[in-house]
Order: C-alpha cells, then structure tokens, then sequence
C-alpha cells in the first residue's frame, strides 16, 4: 500500500475523531495523504441544532454555514492529522452515506468510524458505515474508539475458500511486511452450517491441509509469521471472530465484505457486518466487486518492492 490516498469522513463528534487519528497513524506508516471529508444536509428549521455549538442558525446562508464547516473541519482535523500528510477537507452536500461513496472514487481507502452522532435528523455515523461497507468499492478500514493502529502487528485475516475472501489478503500482507507483523488465517466451520457434528469435523479436516496450502501460497513471503488455523464452533462465524478478538485483542482484522454464499459456506458479507457492528478492533474490509485480483496483487508488490 505505497502512498494511498485516503478518505476520512468526519461528523464532528468525538467518535469520529478517532478515524482521523487512524488516519493519520496509517498514513504515516505507508507515506500516504488523508483527506477529512464532512457530508451535510442543509439545515432547516427543523433541525436547527444539528451543528449545536458551531454557531451556526437555521437561517444561515449556505456560504456563511460551509465557510464555518469548513473552518472546523480545518480545526479538528490539524489537531489530530501531522500537517505534512493533511490535504485540503472536502464538503460536499446530500446525503452522507451516497456523498461518501461518490467521493472515494478517488481515493485509494476510507478510513471512518463505527458510530457517530445519533439523534432526530442527524449523522448517524452507524448507520452511515453500513451503508458505505455495502457499497464502497474501495478499501476500508473501520475504528472504534478503542481501535489501536499505532502498532499493526498482530493481525487476523478470514477467509472462507472463495476467490472473493483472498482479495484481502494481498493488504493484509502489505501491512504486515510494512510492520513487522504476524498474522494469524482462520477458517470457521460452524455446526449450523451442517447437518451435524460429524459432517462439519469432517469437512473441517479436509480444510486443515487447505488452508496450510493457502498461506504458503499467499502469504510466502512472510510465511514464517502466518499462523493458519481451521476452528470448529458451534457459534455463527460472526460471534466466533468476536470472540477471538477480545481474547487476542488483534490490531487490525482483515475481511472480504463479499464471501461465498450458500448453506454449507461462511457467508463472510453478512458475517463482515456483524463484525464490524459488534468489536471494537479496527476492521479492514475490501469490496471484492471493487477490486480485480490484478490491481490487488499491484497494490501489494507496489509496497513489497519499495
């Protein structure tokens, strides 16, 4: 990941500062450029007090309210973003979630938080992420709070054998080349998935040589540092990757948005938005409709090779 560009979108809540600050600790370790952007809706007399303490009033002219919006996203993002990596904030207006969709066409990645303002009429940063995670085609990579990027070392990467799950891991290993980190591949069998407990150890079996071969052939470069594990569980994948993260406390998850479907199969789309629903570790996530094999594997000898 040689010099992204990334995108971060900012509702001016204390939450979604924390996206700028992953921002910026990401950027400086790939020697990449971040972008604050804010979506608004145009304030009516209605909802007057959605930019409470901005100074702004329902009767503001549009000029006089993105001259102030423009001014605080100035402001907040200087204060967590090294000035040496920050590009000029964009404004944009309509609805967030499509406005971040369209803007990221020209980005290479957006980092945003899970969880935003709520409230009548307001951004609501959760819903919002949802929505780009569908739709984005470009990477993400989603934070709470309690994300930490400011080492990247300890890594988990999903995969459930469909060529879609593999588009991640040309990133996550980008990133662990680029850190010094260690990765740990895993692939659930979940006893729902499965007539009963027999069907899915068996099928697990099989998986355990499958998936060894899968890290020497993706991953050779750092082979050495990828651990590749088949779980059996009687949880949902989604609740199995939960609580592996609070146990491991992984820096950053990495996860095709888009997996392979049917009964038998981890079905990763569903289960990558629980995922980043339910844990507060930063979540990687690439729209594998967005992204061909080849521009992936570019992105990674790109880094590898610098």
């Amino acid at each position: 990941m040689l010099h992204p560009k990334i995108l971060v979108p900012v509702d001016f809540s204390e939450l979604s500062e924390h996206a700028l600050k992953a921002a910026s600790i990401f950027a400086m370790q790939f020697d990449g450029k971040v972008t604050p952007f804010h979506a608004y809706i145009p304030v009516t007399d209605l909802d007057g007090f959605y930019y409470v303490g901005s100074g702004i009033t329902p009767h503001e002219k549009y000029t006089e309210i993105e001259k102030v919006l423009q001014d605080r996203l100035h402001e907040i993002s200087e204060k967590h973003v090294n000035s040496e990596i920050l590009t000029a904030p964009m404004l944009d207006v309509g609805n967030p979630a499509r406005a971040i969709i369209h803007a990221s066409n020209s980005f290479d990645l957006v980092i945003m938080s899970t969880h935003g303002r709520t409230g009548f009429s307001r951004f609501v940063m959760g819903s919002v992420t949802e929505k780009v995670l569908r739709m984005c085609k470009k990477p993400m990579i989603t934070v709470t709070d309690a994300s930490d990027l400011a080492d990247m070392t300890s890594l988990l990467v999903t995969t459930d054998f469909s060529e879609n799950s593999y588009k991640v891991f040309p990133f996550a290993n980008s990133v662990a080349e680029g850190t010094g980190g260690s990765i740990d591949l895993i692939h659930i069998v979940s006893d729902e998935q499965f007539f009963d407990a027999k069907a899915a150890e068996k099928t697990a079996e099989n998986r355990r040589k499958d998936i060894e071969e899968l890290a020497d052939a993706h991953f050779r470069n750092i082979r050495k540092r990828v651990e590749a594990h088949v779980i059996t569980t009687k949880h949902t994948p989604y609740v199995e990757i939960e609580q592996l993260a609070h146990e491991k406390n992984y820096n950053l998850i990495f996860m095709s948005s888009v997996g392979r479907t049917g009964i038998e199969y981890l079905m990763m789309g569903s289960t990558a938005s629980h995922v980043v629903r339910r844990v507060k570790n930063a979540v990687f996530t690439v729209n594998p409709h967005g992204i061909s094999p080849e521009k992936a594997r570019k992105l990674h000898y790109q880094y590898r090779d610098m």
